[in-house]
C-alpha cells in the first residue's frame, strides 16, 4: 500500500503549505474540539538533496498524524538546506498559531534560537533526527547515531580484512554535514572501530551532504593517494557513496573497494546488489516517523509520553527515543528492506540488477 514516492516535491522558499485540513464541517473531533480549532502540527525537514526525507519521512509522518488525529492540521516545510530559510519557515508557522514543532534543524546549534521563540509562545518541540542543541525541549527522536558508525566501519573492516587488504593500502573517510551533530556521532563511531586497524589516508567533512562535493573529494583522495593505494571508502550515507563511486569509475577503476552508506536508498540497494557498493545502513524510518507523529499528537491533546532514555545536548538532559540501526549487504536485503516492504521487489529488480537479484533470492 506504499505509494510511489520518489518525486521529490519542491517547496517554495516562504512558503508554509497546508497539507491537511480540518474537517470544516463544525463537528466535534476526537479530543472533543471544534474543527476549526483543531491542533496545528508543523513539520520542518533540512533537506532534498538526500532522498529519505521526501520520500518517506514526510508521507509516513503526513499519514500517522491523520491516522490519529483526522481534524488535525499539518504544516510542512522543507529549507533546502539553508538555515535562514528555515528560521523563516519557523517563524512563519509559530505566526499561523501551530501548536507542536517536528523539527529536523539544518544547523543544529542555530536551531536553539528557534526553540527559544517556540518556548516563549509556549508551544512544545520536538527534535527530529537531529539533536538540537543548547536549549532544552521536549522530545529527541532518532537513531544511535554512535551505534551507524560503529556499524558503518565494522561492516567496511570485515570486507577488507575477508579481501586480505585491510594492511595493503589506505581508506577515504566521507563525512557529512558539519552542521549536522549526527554527523560527529557517526565519525566517532566509525573512528572507534578503525582507528588502529587501518590506514586513514584522507578525511573529509562534506557541506550539504552533497553528493557532488563528496565526488569532488574523492577525486582529490584518488590524486593524493594514487589509484592503487586506496582500499576502501567509508561514505556516511548513500548519496556521497554515489558521488564518491562517480569519481572512482572517472578515474578507471575496473574493480571498486568495499564503500560504505547509509539510508538505504533504492539506487545505493541496486548498487550494493551489482557489486558497486558494499553495504548501508538500514533505518527504520517508519518507526521513526510515526514515533514522532505519536508525540506530536499527543503534545497537541496535553497527552505527553514518557520517554525510553535522555540524551545530553549541553543544556539538558533531552526525553529520548532512540532506534537500532541495521547493517545490510547484498545477502540481507530479501530479509530486510525487501520483507519490511521498505522497497518491492520490482522497485529494486529493474534491468541490469534483475540477475544480481535473482542470485540474491530476491523475485
Amino acid at each position: 500500500m506504499r505509494p510511489k514516492w520518489f518525486l521529490v516535491l519542491s517547496v517554495a522558499a516562504l512558503t508554509t503549505t497546508v497539507l491537511t485540513a480540518g474537517c470544516g464541517n463544525g463537528s466535534d473531533s476526537g479530543s472533543g474540539k471544534q474543527a476549526e480549532d483543531a491542533p496545528t502540527i508543523a513539520l520542518f525537514l533540512p533537506e532534498s538533496k538526500t532522498t529519505r526525507y521526501e520520500a518517506f519521512d514526510r508521507p509516513l509522518f503526513e499519514a500517522k498524524v491523520k491516522a490519529l488525529c483526522a481534524d488535525c492540521k499539518l504544516l510542512y516545510n522543507n529549507a533546502d538546506q539553508d538555515a535562514a530559510k528555515q528560521q523563516q519557515q519557523v517563524e512563519s508557522a509559530l505566526a499561523q498559531g501551530a501548536d507542536v514543532l517536528v523539527l529536523d534543524a539544518v544547523d543544529a546549534a542555530a536551531a536553539a534560537s528557534l526553540v527559544n521563540q517556540a518556548k516563549q509562545k509556549k508551544v512544545p518541540v520536538i527534535a527530529y533526527d537531529r539533536l538540537i542543541s543548547d536549549i532544552s525541549y521536549d522530545y529527541y527522536v532518532s537513531f544511535n547515531n554512535v551505534r551507524v558508525g560503529e556499524a558503518q566501519g565494522q561492516a567496511l573492516l570485515d570486507a577488507l580484512n575477508a579481501k586480505g587488504t585491510a594492511d595493503k593500502g589506505k581508506i577515504v573517510m566521507i563525512n557529512g554535514a558539519p552542521t549536522d551533530p549526527s554527523s560527529a556521532d557517526y565519525k566517532t563511531g566509525a573512528h572507534n572501530v578503525l582507528d588502529g586497524k587501518v590506514q586513514i589516508g584522507r578525511e573529509f567533512d562534506t557541506p550539504d551532504w552533497s553528493p557532488d562535493k563528496a565526488q569532488q573529494q574523492m577525486e582529490q583522495a584518488i590524486t593524493a593517494l594514487g589509484r592503487d593505494n586506496i582500499v576502501g571508502v567509508l561514505s556516511a550515507n548513500d548519496g556521497m557513496a554515489g558521488g564518491a563511486i562517480a569519481a572512482m569509475k572517472r578515474a578507471g577503476y575496473t574493480t571498486l573497494p568495499p564503500i560504505t552508506g547509509q539510508d538505504a536508498e533504492l539506487a545505493a540497494v541496486q548498487r550494493i546488489l551489482t557489486g558497486e557498493q558494499y553495504m548501508t545502513i538500514y533505518l527504520d524510518i517508519r518507526s521513526e516517523a510515526e514515533k514522532s507523529a505519536e508525540l506530536a499528537v499527543g503534545l497537541a491533546k496535553g497527552e505527553p509520553a514518557s520517554a525510553t532514555t535522555k540524551v545530553n545536548n549541553g543544556a539538558a538532559d533531552i526525553p529520548a527515543f532512540l532506534l537500532d540501526p541495521i547493517a545490510v549487504t547484498a545477502d540481507k536485503i530479501k530479509d530486510t528492506i525487501v520483507k519490511d516492504g521498505f522497497y518491492k521487489a520490482s522497485e529494486i529488480c529493474t534491468g541490469a540488477v534483475a540477475a544480481a537479484c535473482a542470485k540474491a533470492g530476491i523475485q
